[in-house]
């Protein structure tokens, strides 16, 4: 019989549960979704200046990623050592387990560094519109003092999301949104006194909103230590032997991360040599995409944290039914937005339509139609790949999931697209690449799940233990 498994608010529900699965990551779900929500809030505050600065938004913003998706994927897979602790019931790794996870985070914000001096030569090898890297160069270079704290963030909300308080972290991250919401729109547009930053203010926005969550999440973070007694004080400090297992398990994780963000990134900006029409008009679908996906993401950190306990508590097979109902949800839910995609494209794109260069606009809406119909073809491909990913992340199987991301993405996206880009410069079949990778990565990782190496895999060392395997 399945034991109960009890968070600190007295919420019960039997280990490998549907109501488990839901209860960790239904929080999860919104605050992923809130971020989205966020970014897709700021875009259309964008529109409202011009399409030039709409255009600029998106690419900047993966370059962000790009330059901290190595330190974000290490930092990030503390959720999967704090997991596992948890599961061990090792409170004194717990907290250790942080402590290397903010010392990852405070030398891997030095990754931006490079990026914001070669700003300008980064963003003219993209060769997009003149104006658009003038402001992409901008937006990057005043958002670029995000990259700490959201670093800490990330590595101090896996302590909760880990130990499965995933109502805290939707608390924190909803808050983050709504604050950066508003400071978009009072810096961007110059309201109630506020200087008219224009793209710059909504950078400024999301750097001060980053800083309140990490503060937020360290503050919360005391309070839970110093009630339930873990020994955050007395393992101050570097622990080589614990820091050389997470980067062993999580620098794989942070390469594929960071590969595989730069795919994207270059996508974008081989997409944005076709003219800026063809590039706003990939922006707004991917921004339309991020609403299905981003919050999927949730769903893939809540697979990750339970299949984490359950390998730390030796019982894989209730993972694999967490695995198997987080699917089913998963799905429903990406065919649920496949549909809105082909049906009702005119209605989630009204709130773009407003800019002053109206005529513009009218021309990228067809576009941005049809692109919608690429997105509702992956969208399922893209739950696979999530929540299996995930799966076999969270074990500690991230090897694997790094060389197929990283191979597939170049192979069948980048690749294609540069060929496309050099020869018919059809945007359409640019997005037949990213459609074509999408699906089989999804169908490698629902495989590569299928096949169960990840049941015997564990990143947490032996009680006894302070080696690598």
């Amino acid at each position: 019989m399945d034991t109960e498994t009890a968070n600190s608010d007295g919420a019960a529900a039997p280990a490998g549960s549907l109501r488990e699965l839901l209860y960790v990551a239904f929080p999860l779900i919104i605050s992923a979704g809130s971020l989205s929500l966020m970014n897709a809030v700021d875009r259309a505050f964008l529109a409202v200046l011009d399409i030039d600065a709409l255009a600029a938004s998106m690419p900047a913003s993966m370059m962000l990623w790009t330059s901290l998706s190595l330190p974000l994927g290490i930092a990030g897979y503390t959720n999967a050592f704090v997991a596992q602790y948890e599961g061990a019931q090792r409170k004194d790794r717990v907290a250790s387990s942080i402590w290397q996870g903010l010392l990852v985070a405070t030398l891997g914000a030095a990754f931006i560094l490079p990026f914001v001096i070669f700003a300008k030569d980064v963003f003219a090898f993209m060769e997009h519109e003149p104006r658009v890297q003038v402001l992409e160069v901008e937006y990057f270079c005043y958002v670029a003092p995000a990259a700490l704290p959201m670093l800490a963030a990330t590595v101090l909300s896996s302590f909760f999301a880990a130990r499965k308080e995933t109502l805290a972290v939707m608390y924190v991250n909803v808050g983050t949104s709504i604050l950066n919401g508003i400071l978009d729109y009072l810096l961007i547009f110059g309201v109630a006194g506020f200087p008219a930053l224009g793209i710059r203010g909504a950078a400024v926005g999301t750097v001060i909103a980053q800083v309140v969550a990490a503060i937020v999440f360290a503050v919360l973070l005391i309070r839970t230590a110093r009630r339930e007694s873990y020994p955050f004080g007395e393992t101050f400090g570097f622990d080589p032997p614990l820091l050389r297992r997470m980067l062993f398990y999580g620098f794989p994780n942070g390469i594929q991360m960071a590969l595989d963000v730069g795919a994207f990134t270059a996508f974008l900006a081989l997409v944005g040599r076709l003219g800026t029409l063809e590039q706003a008009a990939t922006n707004l679908a991917f921004t339309l995409n991020s609403l299905a996906f981003v919050p999927m993401l949730g769903m893939g950190t809540a697979v990750l944290t339970l299949v984490g306990r359950r390998v730390g508590e030796q019982r894989p097979e209730l993972a694999t039914r967490t695995v198997w109902s987080a699917m089913a949800i998963s799905g429903l839910y990406m065919i649920g937005f496949a549909a809105i995609y082909l049906t009702i494209p005119e209605t989630i794109l009204s709130p773009f339509m407003h800019s002053q260069e109206r005529d513009m606009f009218a021309e990228i809406e067809p576009i941005v139609i049809h692109l919608l119909r690429f997105v509702a073809v992956y969208t399922l491909f893209d739950a696979m790949a999530i929540v299996f990913g995930s799966a076999i992340r969270g074990a500690g199987e991230t090897r694997f999931s790094m060389i197929y991301t990283v191979t597939m993405s170049w192979l069948l996206m980048v690749l294609p697209t540069l060929w496309i880009v050099q020869t018919s410069q059809s945007l359409y079949s640019c997005w037949v690449a990213a459609t074509i990778f999408i699906i089989v990565l999804g169908i490698g990782f629902l495989v590569r799940f299928l096949q169960g190496k990840w049941k015997t895999m564990k990143v947490i060392e032996h009680q006894e233990e302070y080696t690598l395997p």
